[in-house]
């Protein structure tokens, strides 16, 4: 990768009597290749022949006045080359806190050629903002390359060439188009003998755009970008900012968002958001390496969001008082005591790795992307390894002080840079030996208090089931006891109603059961209050709607006598003469109804059922003369076959 880092020495390019002068560094492969000072038209001809990766720059106001200047500027540039701008996009840092960022110092930051350095120096490790002035869409305008004039005789002549020429290159360039399968508009102006222009519309960038040649003497061949109504920045990489992130859980939920400086990126607090919301806030925010609460145990809620990005929990050894909040985060400003205890929760966290942060910070080498190391730190990884699988994609990123054509000196510096390094490394490996002696000696005794613990813990949690178990148990028990003493209730009210209407059955006075009508519900409701037994005598309020299952639940259950009150109907006569269930018109005799009861004189009673007797004599003789008229007719009918076969 070659990247050109640049910063302004003298002049500026909004002034016309001063033009701009630069310092350049020039990186190839990691390695400091050229130094020096050069102005803007040396400069774009350095990049027009050697075509870097990246042109990085500490803000694009010292290469251009405005938007229209840049897009002219950026015109030039290869297809392949990037204008990046490592102060940030629309919100810029100052060039010290970014170069802090990816562990990159500078001595004197009024030095230009310092400051180009460590421009070149963040640009290659990753950092700063990509500048886009262009859409995904280009022109290629073909035209005339001389003005035909006022000519002589052969005026006509000339004109037809030069409109020939565009209309064949034209032609050559759509052929070119349709071969490399890009999607086109074009537009042709008319001349004399040809057009005097053809442009196309191309749905892609200029790097999308094949070779077609120049386009001579008569034809001039223009390609250009379409341009974006705003600048756009984009981050290099496209990796999100890494973020401590503290919440506080509940009907309101709090979320405070810090980076690894502690700086404040997002704190919010709402009552209308779900889970999958507040996740999707997060995300928006940056990538959460810390998840932290102010709570002792994790909330459920908080290690949802914790699993759903893979992060690192963070839970305080005890709560704090909310003077002791107050006085942590007094430095910011918050709305509620929600995002104030999100706010807290997030600084425990970075102070917690605050220290660490410092310690690894001194055993890397610069150009290297401190917030990749933080992160392997947070998550449980060494130092050595770290410093193994981290660092080996960028360790050659350092700046060196080789000029063009000294590599040796070049050499001789790396070897010292790697010594100090071994060095380093050697101490820091003493130094984590003697805390991993201690570590193991506390996890021995927390290993202890952890074995008594659990015992303890787990007497507790028996003994929690087993009374959970009994008290599931009563509760069954008492279920059961409710419906018993329910059911026994209604026992007791049926018998007290039996004992009256047996009470009554004594002396001249026979009771009946009363119904509202002769169904098959009102029957199965008199079974389930007062039972219907053999001998019974049923008083119906009407006969309206009574069917076969109500005259059957009659005949099973033996019921001696029905009396119907009124819309007496002949076919339930004829269907309980055959079953032999006495039935009696209310009109025959005089009843006295008590509600559910009711009771008749039994000297009328007889007298009823006398009639009854007598008119069922008739019904049975007539039924037996139907059932022998029967078989006689289908005996004359079995003989008349017989004679018409024979």
């Amino acid at each position: 990768m070659k990247v050109f880092g640049t910063d302004v020495i003298r002049g500026s390019v909004s002034s016309k009597r001063k033009r701009p002068s630069y310092a350049l560094i020039i990186r190839d492969d990691n390695r400091e290749v050229f130094s020096g000072e050069v102005s803007l038209f040396r400069l774009m001809r350095r990049i027009i022949s050697e075509r870097p990766d990246i042109l990085a720059v500490d803000s694009i106001r010292e290469i251009s006045r405005d938007q229209s200047e840049l897009v002219a500027l950026m015109q030039q540039f290869p297809t392949k080359t990037k204008l990046v701008q490592v102060t940030g996009g629309e919100k810029q840092q100052t060039l010290q806190v970014v170069a802090k960022r990816y562990n990159i110092t500078f001595k004197n930051r009024f030095d230009p050629f310092e400051e180009a350095r460590a421009i070149a120096g963040i640009a290659e490790a990753g950092g700063g903002f990509e500048v886009q002035v262009f859409e995904d869409s280009s022109d290629i305008i073909v035209s005339r390359g001389r003005s035909p004039g006022r000519g002589g005789w052969s005026q006509n002549r000339y004109v037809r060439k030069i409109h020939g020429a565009v209309l064949n290159k034209g032609r050559e360039i759509e052929d070119t188009l349709k071969e490399s399968g890009l999607k086109y508009e074009k537009r042709e102006f008319k001349g004399y003998g040809g057009f005097k222009r053809v442009e196309f519309h191309i749905s892609g960038g200029r790097e999308d755009i094949p070779s077609f040649g120049g386009g001579g003497t008569d034809v001039q061949v223009k390609v250009r970008s379409g341009r974006l109504d705003k600048i756009r920045y984009v981050q290099q990489g496209g990796r999100k900012k890494h973020l401590i992130v503290g919440i506080d859980p509940g009907t309101t939920f709090g979320f405070a968002a810090l980076d690894y400086e502690a700086n404040l990126i997002a704190l919010k607090s709402s009552r209308q958001m779900s889970v999958a919301d507040w996740i999707e806030e997060i995300s928006l925010a940056g990538k959460p390496v810390i998840v932290a609460t102010d709570k002792s145990r994790m909330p459920s809620t908080v290690e949802k969001i914790k699993r759903a990005f893979s992060a690192v929990p963070f839970i305080p050894a005890e709560e704090k008082t909310q003077e002791e909040k107050y006085s942590v985060t007094s430095g910011y400003s918050y709305a509620n005591d929600h995002e104030r205890d999100a706010l807290y929760a997030a600084l425990e966290a970075h102070k917690f790795f605050k220290n660490k942060f410092r310690n690894i910070e001194r055993k890397i080498p610069a150009g290297v992307d401190l917030d990749l190391v933080r992160t392997g730190l947070i998550r449980g990884m060494t130092p050595e390894k770290i410093l193994g699988e981290i660092l080996p994609e960028s360790v050659d990123k350092e700046p060196s002080e080789v000029v063009e054509g000294d590599i040796s000196s070049g050499r001789d510096t790396r070897i010292l840079q790697l010594e100090g390094m071994v060095r380093n490394l050697k101490a820091y490996a003493a130094e984590l030996e003697g805390t991993l002696t201690k570590k193991d000696a506390e996890i021995i005794s927390l290993e202890k208090r952890l074995a008594s613990e659990r015992s303890e813990r787990a007497e507790v949690r028996k003994r929690d089931a087993e009374i959970e178990l009994r008290e599931s148990r009563i509760k069954v028990f008492k279920k059961k006891l409710r419906s018993a003493e329910r059911k026994n209730k209604r026992l007791l009210k049926q018998i007290d109603r039996l004992k009256r209407f047996a009470d009554i059955q004594t002396g001249e006075f026979i009771p009946f059961k009363v119904i509202p009508s002769l169904t098959k519900d009102s029957l199965r409701s008199l079974e389930d209050e007062f039972g219907i037994n053999e001998g019974d005598i049923i008083y119906a309020g009407n006969t309206r709607g009574w069917g076969s299952t109500a005259v059957q639940i009659l005949s099973e259950s033996s019921v001696q006598v029905l009396i119907t009150g009124k819309d007496e109907d002949l076919k339930l006569k004829d269907a309980l003469r055959a079953l032999n269930i006495v039935l009696i018109d209310a009109a025959d005799i005089k009843l006295s109804l008590r509600g559910k009861f009711g009771y008749v004189l039994r000297c009328d009673l007889e007298s009823a059922l006398s009639a009854w007797q007598s008119g069922q004599e008739k019904f049975m003789r007539s039924k037996s003369e139907e059932m022998l008229e029967s078989i006689v007719k289908e005996y004359q009918s079995e003989r008349i076959k017989e004679v018409w076969r024979g």
